[in-house]
């Protein structure tokens, strides 16, 4: 067993008020990246009608595909930038690329300048959740282990209920534009607080950085999402387009992890794959990815369908599950459960609710489906910080940032994926019940014919939820094996590389800090 290295000391140079009002930026800049994740939703259709009216809606997708890709494929850099340069620097040059985006956005003139910039606000929009994760595991009082677990629910849970109402508001009785400069002075606002009240220790060594691994994260991941979002929809899955897709992004993966166990500096390093706590919060981050996308985009889909509800009332559905995460966020730290617990907890309730919806029929009461909506997000409530907080207490000090963003990489991926294969789950178990009729052509049927259709998708939609709900169910398994490491050692690692991104064997006696780790605090 090694002992850990101290992390960047905690800021003695900082006051209490400080460390509060760091705090509560920190909240700020979470529900600035929340709301932005779902308030360009209800904005899509007099986005279109402005910009290009006439093949505007053939682009909508990449709204969303240009966003996603700048945000993930970043992540892997910004943890290394993290433990290279600093928290605090990262934190504010991230959120500076976001309100940059942001202005870019609401000034587009044409959907392939939104689309670009949108890519921008993405880059930037990668560093807001991860990055801030970071920023508040230096803030938290010397032992605490409490972490931002309750309060990141509590926030999301009002994000997800508000973002889409402020989207649609502006929407309707505004101009659109503001949904992207509506940042700018919350942005603003935090940009200068955190100036002002964040006093992390100055790195006073540059260690490199390995750009290189990073262009080949970007590369592998660029690639995966494509096959996800055109696989089987804008191109059949033989065709010479995916195929394509599919050899670069397994290339891609293969030189990635090439490059992570041969660089000095890896920006993922796999030793962190060696330790049993952050690599099992690994998988159940990126199973509980898998699951909630799923869930969420083919709920709305089934009240649409099955139910003729609105686009916008069916978004509306979401404040449910918002209810379950704030309360769940509200009751976090009140019941005093470990963490075992939470996790159980957690990606239990989750499993439960998905089985429920599973159950769905096409006459179900649509309160019922409310009331699970709210289980599903007591489930969400308990597990979106807590893994976050046991990653970055069983990691080394020295890698807290990628460790941390590493969280925020597997949720991406895992949601990605779940999306494309839960869709073409659901095209595939849809065609075979009704001899090959596509989803879309239920629109299309005669009245007669459409009850029998309807009632197709829905024990269709029903499989995706079944197997959602496995997912959860691994995920519960994995996290009654989830153990908290404790904070001053780590397991046993394999023989170190010379020059490798690894602590030394035995920490100082002293406990004093190398000198490529050393710090200055800033006043």
């Amino acid at each position: 067993m090694t002992k850990h290295l101290p992390a960047e000391p905690a800021p003695s140079s900082m006051s209490k008020a400080q460390r509060g009002i760091g705090m509560i930026l920190c909240l700020l800049t979470i529900v600035l990246a929340i709301l932005d994740q779902n308030i360009v939703s209800s904005a899509v259709v007099p986005i279109v009608r402005d910009l290009d009216p006439v093949h505007g809606i053939d682009h909508v997708a990449w709204l969303v595909a240009a966003f996603a890709l700048g945000a993930t494929a970043m992540l892997p850099l910004y943890g290394r930038l993290c433990d290279v340069l600093g928290a605090k620097q990262v934190y504010l040059a991230a959120i500076a690329t976001f309100l940059t985006g942001s202005v870019l956005c609401g000034a587009a003139q044409s959907m392939t300048q939104l689309i670009a910039f949108r890519a921008i606000q993405g880059i930037g929009a990668g560093g807001l959740m991860s990055v801030t994760m970071v920023v508040m595991a230096h803030l938290r009082e010397p032992g605490d282990k409490s972490g931002p677990g309750g309060l990141a629910g509590l926030i999301a849970g009002i994000g997800m209920a508000v973002g889409p109402l402020v989207g649609g508001l502006f929407a309707d009785h505004g101009n659109w534009r503001w949904i992207f400069y509506i940042n700018v002075p919350l942005g603003l606002v935090i940009i200068a607080g955190a100036v002002w009240a964040l006093r992390f220790p100055r790195h006073t060594a540059r260690a490199s950085i390995d750009f290189l691994g990073a262009s080949l994260a970007a590369g592998f991941t660029c690639a995966l999402l494509l096959v996800c979002e055109w696989g089987g929809t804008r191109y059949a899955w033989d065709s010479p387009v995916i195929v394509v897709l599919v050899t670069a992004a397994v290339a891609g993966l293969g030189l990635f992890l090439w490059r992570q166990a041969t660089a000095a500096q890896p920006i993922l390093p796999l030793s962190l794959f060696r330790i049993p706590t952050v690599r099992t919060g690994y998988v159940i981050q990126g199973l509980v990815g898998v699951a909630m996308m799923g869930a969420m985009i083919y709920l709305m889909i089934y009240l649409q369908v099955a139910r003729g509800v609105s686009s916008t009332s069916a978004g509306a559905y979401l404040a449910f599950m918002a209810i379950g995460m704030t309360f769940s966020g509200l009751l976090d730290g009140r019941l005093g459960w470990s963490t075992r617990t939470g996790m159980a907890t957690g990606t239990g309730c989750f499993a439960i609710a998905l089985g429920a919806l599973a159950c769905t029929t096409v006459d179900t009461s649509l309160w019922l489906v409310r009331g699970e909506l709210v289980l599903l997000g007591i489930g969400l409530g308990q597990l979106l910080g807590k893994l976050i907080v046991v990653v970055q207490q069983a990691a080394p000090p020295h890698q807290l940032g990628v460790a941390t963003t590493g969280i925020r990489f597997f949720q991406n991926l895992g949601g990605t994926i779940g999306a494309a294969a839960f869709g073409s789950l659901l095209s595939r178990v849809f065609e075979a019940r009704t001899g090959g009729l596509l989803v879309s052509g239920i629109a299309h049927l005669a009245p007669a014919a459409r009850p029998a259709a309807v009632a197709s998708f829905v024990a269709s939609v029903d499989v995706v939820f079944a197997v959602a709900a496995a997912v959860m169910t691994v995920a519960f398994l994995f996290a009654v094996r989830l153990r908290e490491a404790p904070q001053d050692t780590t397991p046993a690692e394999a023989p170190r590389r010379p020059g490798a991104d690894q602590p030394p064997a035995t920490a100082p006696r002293s406990g004093t800090v190398p000198a490529e780790e050393q710090t200055l605090p800033v006043g």
